[in-house]
């Protein structure tokens, strides 16, 4: 009972004594003891333009408002850090001493203007030249700051990396506890990028020897709505950090929103992502056992990223089935971006090839676009300076394989271009996922070789130039059937044919062709004319040749196609419809009836009058050409 008396007199009498001792002391020289202390330990100066109040509860120690500290010599002359309250707490048994110990400091809208200079040191990094340069006998920077809380309200945030554009963020709460200065310190932060909170959970062990420059252990959870992520591993005061990266999220596009990124409407879907990650301090990030899901699709692999001005990626992707189908229509654009009235007028943006430089090894089983779909390929997409280059390696495409590239540059206004070859395609795939226009049917080979510029779909159709050849084996043409044209003049049906072949070239979005070559059964066809690429439409002659049986006569009725893609106007071509075997029966016919004329009427050139004897040639001439004309239709 004793013993507890005394020790129960002795912590009143302290009290009573630290409670006078704090009374005489005013609030400004506690301030004063702080500043002078934080400018030991940290090299900066700390202003209070503002009253200074003492204060008991909650916090022991001074409050102050218009309050700055300082930026580092080579951060330039902001200070790093202004606020409009600043509490700073003090622990009493140094006090007792006469010695000022910051325990805490607690800051209501304060802005901190953090940097980096080229070497990757943070003006965060505390030291003091002037304590060495003072006469402490160290000859060397004193220890960076502890304080065991830091407590941040409302607070914004500028980041200066050298060399780039400068970063703010705005209404940030920050909590830092750090009990132990040999120990962990674990820190809160919320964020609100786009307004919605972002939380941010980290764990640094060893936190004196990691703002000294080693090596910590870190650990960091960040929530996001719709999402968390995840990491472990290490890193250091410059930046550098290696571990373990995971994400999820039940909607990638309200989480992407919340962190301020712009995502299409197509990632409002489940996404996971997972990386054994290594970050160094001049910028490269490395990605090893890659994995990463979106919806169904799924891809693996390696990445690489500079992070710089324009970053540059190196990637190598496997993925299985995958289905981008989403991202196609969630952007308006079909693989023929075509619509009802034609092509699609619309200004393409293509300002995404200048955000990056990349080069990108991908392979997969399948692939759906949402316009053209493939099967097992290999591409490598290359990207520099606005120019993007797409090789298929080769690319499993409408049936059959397809290799070559096809190349987009935007550096002065948008074109596009291409060189590939093509073996076994199915051209109704091709050419109804490309172009829109699905009567050709049939397996083909051949080269396409193509040029086009402007700022829509429709701009760069109607300016495309090239050449290229095709061959066809057995197919069918939709809409027509030539015999049944050729007898009756009749539209619909098929024609069905053995063999196909043509070569062409390209020039201000038309399609030239004058050497088509359809074989049939029972007759031949040539072709020629002109196809509409920009406009949508055929100016075109079929001409084919039959031969009537048990005859060695050739009937030859062409056929003109004109008219819009989507509904073509097919009929014969009367006014050369035979013209060819009408000439050679016109000639003939007029050799035979001069002939005849002369040996009936005897005529003598000196004797009959010239204009009787042309009146009678013509007449007979005449009538001899439509009687062999009626022969060759089929008359008797």
């Amino acid at each position: 009972m004793k013993l507890i008396i005394r020790v129960a007199t002795a912590l009143v009498l302290t009290v009573v004594v630290l409670a006078g001792l704090l009374l005489l002391l005013p609030g400004e020289k506690i301030a004063r003891l702080a500043a002078d202390q934080l400018e030991t330990q940290t090299g900066r100066k700390l202003e209070i333009g503002g009253k200074v109040r003492f204060t008991f509860w909650p916090t022991l120690g001074v409050k102050a408002d218009a309050v700055t500290l300082s930026n580092a010599d080579w951060a330039g002359p902001e200070p790093m850090l202004r606020a409009e309250r600043l509490t700073i707490g003090v622990a009493a048994s140094d006090l007792l001493q006469g010695n000022v110990r910051v325990t805490e400091v607690s800051a209501i809208l304060p802005h901190l203007d953090l940097a980096t200079r080229e070497d990757g040191t943070g003006n965060w990094v505390f030291g003091s030249s002037s304590a060495a340069q003072a006469g402490t006998g160290t000859g060397r920077s004193a220890v960076p700051l502890r304080i065991e809380a830091v407590e941040l309200t409302g607070a914004s945030l500028r980041y200066r990396a050298h060399g780039e554009a400068p970063v703010e963020l705005k209404n940030i709460d920050l909590s830092l506890l750090w009990p132990d200065p040999a120990g962990t310190v674990n820190a809160k932060v919320t964020l609100r990028p786009a307004g919605e909170p972002v939380r941010v959970d980290a764990e640094i062990g060893t936190f004196a020897a990691f703002l000294a420059g080693d090596v910590s252990s870190v650990g960091a959870t960040v929530a996001a709505p719709g999402g968390k992520g995840r990491f472990d591993g290490h890193a250091d005061i410059s930046g550098e950090a290696g571990g373990r990266l995971t994400f999820g999220s039940e909607n990638a596009l309200q989480t992407g929103v919340a962190l301020g990124v712009f995502l299409p409407d197509a990632l409002a879907q489940k996404a996971v992502f997972g990386a054994d990650v290594t970050y160094t301090a001049d910028g490269r990030l490395s990605m090893r056992d890659l994995a990463v899901e979106l919806g169904g699709n799924r891809l693996t692999g390696a990445a690489d990223v500079e992070v710089r001005k324009r970053p540059k990626i190196t990637a190598q992707l496997q993925g299985g089935a995958l289905d981008f189908s989403a991202f196609a229509a969630s952007t308006g654009s079909g693989g023929a971006g075509a619509g009802a009235g034609g092509w699609s007028e619309e200004a393409i943006d293509a300002a995404a090839l200048g955000l990056a430089n990349a080069v990108v090894d991908l392979s997969f089983d399948s692939l759906r676009t949402g316009g053209v779909n493939m099967g097992p390929s290999k591409l490598t997409l290359t990207i520099k300076r606005k120019r993007a280059v797409l090789q298929f390696l080769p690319a499993s495409m409408f049936g059959g394989q397809v290799k070559g590239q096809l190349v987009a540059n935007n550096r002065d206004g948008l074109s596009v271009g291409g060189k590939l070859s093509f073996n076994g395609i199915r051209l109704e795939r091709a050419l109804g996922e490309t172009a829109g226009y699905s009567r050709l049917n049939g397996e083909a080979l051949g080269e396409v070789e193509f040029l086009g510029s402007g700022k829509s779909v429709a701009a760069i159709m109607r300016s495309l130039s090239g050449k290229g050849w095709l061959e066809a084996g057995k197919g069918f043409f939709t809409g027509f059937d030539l015999e049944r044209l050729m007898r009756s003049g009749g539209n619909g049906g098929s024609t069905v044919f053995d063999r196909l072949t043509a070569s062409y070239t390209i020039e201000g979005g038309n399609l030239g062709n004058q050497d088509l070559l359809v074989l049939l059964k029972g007759f031949r066809a040539d072709g020629k004319g002109r196809i509409g690429l920009g406009a949508r439409d055929l100016d075109y002659l079929f001409t084919p040749q039959l031969v009537r049986a048990g005859s060695d006569q050739v009937l030859t009725i062409p056929v003109r196609i004109t008219g819009p893609w989507d509904d073509p106007h097919i009929r014969p071509d009367l006014s050369q419809a035979l013209q060819t075997r009408v000439d050679e029966v016109e000639q003939s016919a007029k050799d035979r009836v001069r002939q005849k004329l002369s040996e009936e009427l005897n005529l003598n050139t000196d004797t009959a009058p010239a204009q009787d004897l042309n009146d009678a040639l013509r007449q007979r001439i005449e009538q001899e050409a439509r009687d062999q004309l009626l022969k060759l239709l089929g008359g008797n």
